[in-house]
């Protein structure tokens, strides 16, 4: 292992743009510099080893060459990270970084094709990285930390370079020509809501998570618009992935699923209200959602859900729920969050509990399999990355992932978003219709910023 100490900077995006035209640059982002929640950035680049799964092959790219394989890219991943090292005391000091999608289920379940391709993105993309820089904004220290390897130490050389320059690499510009319209008007929206609705009664499922998709023209350096978007709407769990094909910026407030030392964590979200134009409306604001049954109701079948999804690879018994109904406030919004945690069972990996879990039920809806059945009947478009995860998984087996949410996917000419919400019996259409676009108002209002030709948001 090898671990160097280097200057610490208070803003990992400084450091990070350095890297953020490279092909491969990944930031997984705690938001610490806006965000107080957050504590560690980890920055990675130039993977030894590459994995793209599309449909039912993945290509395996690495100094050896380039292999397909229809194997489970789960299971890939796992054999190519190859035995579990000791954890260091750094969160990450190496291994795979990326996203799974939320389509990668089709891997795991037998699901109907009805949804369109709006794009072709890959299923998952996901890099093996022999070294990272890791800053701890708790103990204001900055680490390059990974395998004792010659890159390892070509990279140490090329960081404590880059932090003598004078000034961090400024981004190029970033346009949007169109602004954001999305795929359903409201009265799509209410014949879906109605559609779900019947499921219920009928007996299918208690809770369906239903969104709508919004796209724009744009061209343009997407780290700019990941620089800003961190500033209005700071989350810590965002990330920012420069690929080969597209550039993934998220704010999500979500932890799908962590682990470190066989201690198992997940945080769901179900509830929201907006943030009060002053003190008195957000605390009345909060009040509601803490007090709202419908939302807690919401809340707590997602949280059995994850019990039982914990439970496949976890040991009997140590499957617990620290706390429920915990009101958690970000930028832009109040979310409605409990904790589940858990001990891996012998024998299994972080890998294990990310299939076993995969996609995270709380943007699918209980029973899991019914509601994305049904997701797959009334959306338009395929999901994509939108409710997959990104994150790490080390070569020491610690893990942590988001779930996908809040989160703009720029590619060729244009840029999307999701925004849904969980809908059981007693939801109000109008309602939830509502809370997507209180949900969406973060990158709705960061996009609005880069806006060059007039157009209003359309539904």
């Amino acid at each position: 292992m090898f671990i160097a100490e280097l200057p610490y900077r208070e803003d990992s995006s400084v450091l990070f743009s350095y890297w953020s035209q490279e092909p491969w640059a990944v930031f997984l982002d705690s938001n610490r510099h806006h965000c107080l929640q957050g504590r560690y950035d980890i920055l990675a680049a130039r993977p030894r080893t590459t994995l793209v799964t599309r449909g039912h092959l993945t290509e395996i790219r690495s100094q050896d060459g380039i292999r397909l394989s229809p194997e489970d890219p789960f299971c890939l991943v796992r054999q190519v990270l190859g035995e579990i090292q000791d954890v260091g005391m750094l969160p990450f000091t190496g291994g795979a970084i990326g996203y799974f999608s939320y389509d990668l289920a089709r891997r795991l379940e037998r699901l109907p094709k009805i949804t369109r391709e709006a794009q072709s993105i890959p299923e998952m993309v996901v890099g093996i990285y022999d070294w990272a820089v890791v800053s701890d904004h708790q103990r204001r220290q900055t680490f390059l930390a990974g395998r004792e390897t010659p890159a390892t130490h070509q990279a140490w050389r090329e960081v404590t370079t880059l932090l003598k320059q004078a000034r961090p690499r400024i981004p190029g510009a970033f346009q949007l020509h169109t602004s954001p319209r999305s795929d359903l008007s409201w009265m799509d929206y209410y014949r879906a809501f109605e559609r779900i609705q019947h499921y219920i009664r009928e007996g299918d499922c208690y809770q369906v998570n239903f969104a709508q998709r919004f796209d724009a023209k744009a061209t343009g350096d997407p780290w700019r618009l990941y620089l800003r978007l961190r500033q209005i709407n700071p989350a810590p769990f965002g990330a920012f992935l420069r690929l080969p094909q597209l550039s993934v910026l998220s704010s999500s407030p979500e932890r799908f699923l962590s682990v470190r030392e066989g201690k198992v964590e997940t945080k769901p979200i179900k509830g929201t209200r907006p943030r009060g134009l002053t003190p008195e409306e957000d605390f009345y604001q909060i009040q509601a959602l803490s007090e709202s049954i419908k939302d807690r109701a919401e809340n707590l079948m997602i949280v059995d859900l994850l019990r039982n999804d914990l439970s496949k690879t976890c040991r009997l018994g140590s499957v617990k729920v620290p706390s429920l109904f915990e009101v958690e406030s970000f930028a832009s919004v109040h979310h409605l969050v409990s904790t589940v945690v858990g001990e891996l069972d012998s024998g299994r990996h972080a890998i294990d509990l990310l299939r076993g879990c995969f996609p995270g039920g709380s943007i699918t809806g209980a029973p899991k399999i019914r509601a994305m059945e049904i997701i797959e009947e009334l959306e338009n478009f395929r999901r994509g990355i939108y409710c997959g995860s990104i994150g790490y998984i080390g070569f020491d087996g610690t893990m942590d992932t988001n779930i996908v949410i809040r989160t703009l996917v720029h590619s060729e000419v244009s840029v999307h978003f999701w925004a849904g919400g969980g809908i059981v019996a007693d939801s109000d259409a109008r309602r939830e219709y509502q809370e997507s676009f209180d949900k969406a108002a973060a990158l709705i209002e960061v996009l609005s910023e880069f806006q060059v030709a007039s157009d209003r948001v359309g539904g």
